[in-house]
């Protein structure tokens, strides 16, 4: 007979538990633990606050009061309201000083754009030995210390001992000999253009550089297959592509200019007469020689916010054609 076998259950599958936890030692992170990195970077924060906002408030606040040299000493200014800016904008000089402002500013970027695109696309199709030099040339002339630049154009323009006047007397142009060219002032304008436009296309030419190493070569190659020339090929790949860095550089430029004080005032202090006064040195102007720091500290105020609103519109026109782009 055959032998009856009972059937076995299946075995159980034992359940998972978690291992339980070693003792690590370490305390949970508390309140005091999570602010730790913020007063690692206190001292910092409170410096940049004490070195940049600081002043920022205080100009702010001189020119709303009637702060000449007696209150300089003695620290009572009265409060005068609106009244500074309202000296400022009833005089004439002030709206000429404006004006060439803006016609140095727009003259200054619209050279240092155009040139230092021009020098980052041929750097780009440079071979590796003369990229370097053009590069390192580059990185020398935007190291060199402002004062010494422009105490350099100083020497190449000496009405006597110039090399400028030299090399122009020995092409045979003799009325250039001994010309004085800080006491013309378009001949002084012109030249305090050139050395912020030289000082200024470095970084800006470097920058537009690195931007053009990222573009892919795809995009050119197949713009070439399409019949596409050189300056169609900017216009509809590589500034579309670079948009960003062009407006960073064009707002970076835009300060520049605007505060290009120390080059002025060392070369020429705003002369002759005003032929290269802008904002920033009438308001120095105006603080120094008529003691009147309330009004330099107003005319302070006013360049700020010129300068504020010119980037604003150029970023909202910007942004205006990347949407309709869209």
């Amino acid at each position: 007979m055959p032998v009856a076998v009972e059937p076995t259950s299946a075995p159980r599958t034992p359940r998972w538990r978690p291992a339980p936890r070693r003792a690590t030692g370490r305390k949970p992170i508390g309140r005091a633990h999570g602010l730790w990195p913020y007063a690692l970077i206190a001292p910092a924060i409170g410096g940049m606050l004490y070195l940049l906002v600081y002043p920022l408030v205080r100009a702010v606040l001189i020119s709303f009061q009637d702060f000449r040299l007696r209150q300089l000493i003695s620290g009572n200014a009265e409060f005068v309201g609106l009244r500074n800016y309202r000296t400022l904008l009833a005089d004439p000089r002030f709206w000429e000083v404006v004006r060439r402002t803006f016609l140095f500013m727009a003259i200054n970027v619209v050279l240092i754009m155009v040139i230092a695109t021009l020098v980052a696309l041929m750097v780009e199709r440079l071979r590796r030995a003369g990229r370097t030099v053009v590069l390192c040339s580059l990185v020398l002339a935007w190291a060199m210390p402002v004062v010494a630049a422009t105490t350099v154009f100083q020497w190449l323009f000496h009405s006597e001992f110039g090399i400028v006047n030299w090399a122009l007397t020995s092409l045979g142009l003799e009325s250039f000999e001994r010309y004085p060219w800080f006491a013309d002032g378009t001949a002084a304008f012109a030249i305090l253009v050139t050395l912020i436009v030289w000082q200024s296309v470095p970084f800006a030419a470097i920058t537009l550089y690195s931007a053009l190493t990222t573009v892919p070569l795809e995009l050119y190659e197949s713009a070439r297959l399409d019949g596409a020339g050189a300056g169609r090929i900017f216009r509809s790949v590589t500034f579309p592509m670079l948009r960003p860095i062009f407006l960073l550089v064009f707002s970076l430029e835009v300060i520049w200019t605007f505060k290009a004080f120390v080059q002025i005032w060392v070369m020429t202090r705003g002369g002759p007469g005003d032929a290269t006064t802008i904002l920033p040195v009438y308001a120095v102007q105006t603080a120094l020689s008529s003691q009147r720091y309330d009004l330099g500290s107003a005319a302070s105020m006013i360049t700020v916010v010129l300068m504020s609103g010119v980037l604003v519109l150029y970023f909202r026109q910007m942004f205006r054609q990347e949407d309709e782009s869209r």
